[in-house]
């Protein structure tokens, strides 16, 4: 496969992927506006751009930290490379530039997002409600993966496209837990620490198996080895790591080798790690260690795949 073609697949995978995880913090993060605070400081508004590494470029074009200029920001804005918009823009494109390579049914799931997304810009949000518009986003990249894992052969196109969607999962995973454990560290209200913990939970469509697995009370080191440990879960990151693992193997030849040996790295650490190992040297220290790695990883496989010989 040619490395341009590769890139497009991958990049493609991504922004859709990242398009789905936008939706469901904003989701969270707006549930958690409508609980009443003891102070002025909106701490959980502030989510969604310390994951996203946009204070200072939300700060230049809002006068005020809102719900309603957040979801602007997040879901419409052509300025904020992050937005639900610009990724399905850009996902659309490097769709368009493979097309080839994807069957009927994918780019259709695609475009028809794509169509559907530029008439929910031109009317609002409020048009089809904000609840509603999460779910959407939420559905639509649900039928993509759908339609790829139903319709695409099992070939290299596969492998980078589920490459793009698990390194894109595994970042957000990881950013999301720590922010959600910044907030609780600093917020020791014990009813707003549970509905952080649940809405952490939802925002990963892990409530029912935290239950399921833990079958108590939310605790945060569950919460955390649930997340971070257990294989079970898809969102997890060993879960991911796991599955780039499969991917790389299944590309094969000696080209990915040293994308290979960060990712069986990575895996091995994960896979022989307990909750004690994760939290010893402080859960913030372990995720920054987690995605520098992965960060790693995603240069990795762009030098030895995505790179124009």
């Amino acid at each position: 496969m040619l490395s341009r073609t590769a890139s497009e697949l991958y990049w493609m995978a991504r922004y859709l992927e990242r398009a789905e995880n936008t939706a469901r913090i904003l989701d969270v993060t707006n549930k958690l506006s409508l609980m009443p605070i003891r102070d002025n400081s909106p701490h959980d508004l502030q989510v969604p751009l310390h994951i996203s590494g946009t204070q200072a470029l939300f700060d230049a074009n809002y006068p005020q930290l809102t719900m309603a200029s957040l979801l602007d920001f997040f879901a419409l804005s052509t300025l904020n490379p992050s937005s639900i918009f610009s990724c399905l823009q850009m996902a659309w494109n490097n769709a368009h530039a493979v097309r080839g390579s994807l069957s009927s049914e994918v780019w259709e799931s695609i475009n028809a997002s794509w169509i559907e997304m530029k008439l929910i810009r031109r009317r609002g949000v409020a048009s089809v409600g904000t609840d509603a518009f999460f779910d959407w986003v939420k559905e639509r990249t649900h039928l993509f993966r759908g339609a790829m894992s139903g319709t695409l052969l099992r070939s290299d196109a596969l492998c980078f496209i589920r490459l793009g969607t698990l390194l894109e999962r595994a970042d957000s995973t990881a950013r999301l837990l720590a922010v959600k454990h910044q907030l609780l560290d600093d917020d020791h209200d014990p009813v707003r620490e549970y509905y952080r913990m649940e809405t952490l939970l939802r925002a990963v469509s892990a409530r029912e198996a935290y239950h399921s697995l833990y079958k108590q009370q939310f605790s945060r080191e569950g919460i955390a080895e649930l997340l971070i440990l257990r294989d079970e879960l898809p969102r997890s990151l060993l879960a991911c790591v796991s599955d780039m693992m499969e991917q790389l193997a299944l590309i094969g030849g000696t080209r990915g080798n040293p994308a290979r040996l960060r990712v069986h790295t990575l895996y091995a650490e994960l896979r022989f790690s307990t909750l004690e190992d994760v939290l010893q040297p402080g859960l913030d220290e372990w995720l920054t260690h987690f995605l520098t790695k992965l960060n790693g990883i995603a240069d990795g496989i762009h030098r030895s795949y995505l790179e124009a010989e």
